[in-house]
């Protein structure tokens, strides 16, 4: 796909079951994708960023090993006596795996006793890159510290966007209004929303101010150039000029939605990851059918002064940072469960890499490695997984070892089980192999039935599920899918109980393929339009409303 037709941002078409595998057919194979697919389309990812490298130990604090844990730590210690005591988490824990939260974390304390929080403890990737720069590349592409995962220019965001929801042929669906990925809080792109071969803008919202989208366009560039000169200069040109473009096309619709939307809570703190979370959950409301938002805070590189001379734990600088992503956080899911929106969203927090074990001669901590991860929502089915590093085996007597989990695992879950990825689409992000985790409740996770983006002709990463349009149709509608080779299939539209209202048996080619259905003499109604190829006998499925 070319750079500038990603730089569309990949819209959203309101596909509903669009692209759902369907092995043998029946009513009752129907009926299920209508009850479990039909709220794929409206999940949502928030991915927050912890840029700096965040001081996991002192985050989640190892209780069995809390004298190894004091020793280490003497000055920047969480005290397990007094009103600053860490916050036990969970009882019910086996004894090796009680941990502590900071003092300031109440508002994830009380998530997780909901069921709302899951905490993925010693997480990390080989070969572990302590520089700032690289490691969050690492993160971001989904690369690693080999020789081959360090060489990823582009982001695991764009690559599973891309797969899930690419043009037909370069040519934008009618009704994708909205962004599939936008970045907020940061007004530099970030490399996971890049694809393999673009870079690809992101939306950056300031806090509440719709206006902050308009001045972001405003700052691209001026009156676009009549002739770029044919030359490497000219298509970054081109592709600057591309940029506003596409911008400008989904500037209206961001808008839209940001002014239909709104907040059930008025209790946000007032800091920047609260207003971020805060304008996310206005725009969801509003009907934004974005499905990844990247939000950010920095701070996190204390080398020194974790806290203040006085030795105040809960007034310190890394007791604040914390204390802003609790707060916000707990804030947000009051706010989406107020909305009626709580069981849409999950959330997701990272950093580039821990702080060491021990703590240095300025009251702070340097580059580590292993770090907790955070996942956040009410499908989740909560708990802690894996249990704690062992502090009394350090590398070079600092540095935690024994990775529990690699980050590919937490993001492979969430794509997978959260926001129905393919196993195709694990195939094109380059997540293909990694061991999922049970993050997502069994209530909420994906079946393979409603997966998005199945390769059910063989299909190239250009394509893209079978599509229709218009929807809803008066008349007659468009089929169009694209398929690798030539072949034989079965286009069939049926009933929403899955009876058989016409069928035809068509030619494919490689390509792009065209048909139609006159839908003239079909009664108004929701109906399925499937699409079986005959060689392997998968099919895709797509819903269609029939209107007069």
């Amino acid at each position: 796909m070319k750079r500038r037709n990603f730089l569309k941002i990949a819209g959203l078409s309101s596909f509903v079951v669009n692209g759902h595998a369907m092995r043998p057919f029946s009513n009752t194979k129907m009926a299920r994708i209508m009850a479990d697919c039909e709220d794929v389309e409206d999940r949502v990812l928030v991915l927050i960023q912890l840029k700096g490298g965040n001081d996991g130990v002192n985050t989640v604090i190892p209780i069995p090993q809390y004298d190894v844990y004091a020793n280490l730590r003497p000055v920047i210690k969480i005290p397990d006596t007094g009103p600053e005591r860490f916050i036990r988490l969970d009882n019910t824990l086996p004894g090796a795996d009680q941990v502590g939260l900071h003092p300031v974390m109440a508002g994830f304390k009380a998530l997780y006793d909901k069921g709302w929080l899951n905490v993925v403890q010693g997480v990390g990737y080989e070969n572990l890159n302590q520089s700032h720069f690289k490691s969050t590349d690492l993160w971001l592409s989904g690369g690693d510290g080999t020789l081959d995962g360090s060489k990823i220019r582009s982001g695991w965001m764009g690559r599973a966007l891309n797969a899930m929801y690419p043009d037909v042929m370069g040519t934008p669906i009618p009704d994708m209004l909205y962004p599939l990925g936008i970045q907020i809080g940061d007004p530099y792109p970030s490399l996971g929303f890049h694809t393999e071969t673009e870079h690809q803008n992101s939306i950056n919202l300031y806090g509440q101010d719709p206006d902050g989208f308009y001045s972001l366009v405003q700052t691209i560039g001026g009156a676009p150039l009549l002739n770029a000169p044919d030359s490497e200069y000219g298509d970054e040109l081109r592709y600057i000029m591309g940029v506003e473009d596409s911008v400008d096309q989904y500037s209206q619709y961001i808008t839209q939605a940001f002014d239909a939307g709104s907040n059930a809570s008025t209790g946000y703190p007032q800091t920047g990851l609260a207003n971020q979370l805060k304008t996310v959950a206005r725009l969801i409301k509003g009907g934004c059918k974005t499905k990844i938002y990247l939000c950010s805070m920095g701070g996190f590189d204390t080398h020194g002064s974790q806290i203040p001379p006085e030795g105040t734990i809960v007034l310190g600088r890394h007791a604040d940072l914390l204390r802003n992503l609790a707060e916000a956080v707990k804030f947000f899911y009051d706010d989406l469960e107020g909305l009626d929106l709580a069981d849409k969203v999950v959330s997701c927090t990272f950093s580039e890499f821990g702080r060491n074990a021990r703590e240095n001669g300025s009251a702070g901590t340097d580059h580590g490695t292993l770090a907790p991860m955070f996942i956040i929502g009410k499908a989740l089915a909560g708990g802690v997984h894996g249990t704690n590093v062992n502090l009394s085996n350090l590398a070079n007597g600092n540095q935690l070892q024994g990775q529990q989990f690699d980050y590919r695992q937490v993001f492979t879950t969430l794509l997978q089980d959260w926001l129905g990825a393919s196993n195709y689409v694990l195939e094109q992000t380059m997540f293909e192999g990694y061991a999922k985790m049970p993050i997502v409740s069994s209530a909420y996770t994906v079946p393979p039935d409603c997966y998005i983006a199945t390769d059910v002709f063989d299909r190239v990463p250009e394509t893209r599920p079978l599509q229709v349009f218009p929807n809803p149709a008066n008349y007659r509608t468009q089929v169009s899918f694209l398929c690798r080779s030539d072949g034989e299939a079965l286009l069939s539209l049926h009933s929403l109980g899955g009876a058989l209202v016409s069928m035809q048996r068509v030619r494919v080619q490689a390509g792009v393929n065209f048909y139609h259905f006159d839908v003239s003499q079909v009664a108004p109604g929701p109906y399925f339009v499937r699409l079986e190829n005959t060689r392997n006998g998968q099919a895709d499925v797509v819903k269609l409303s029939v209107a007069r």
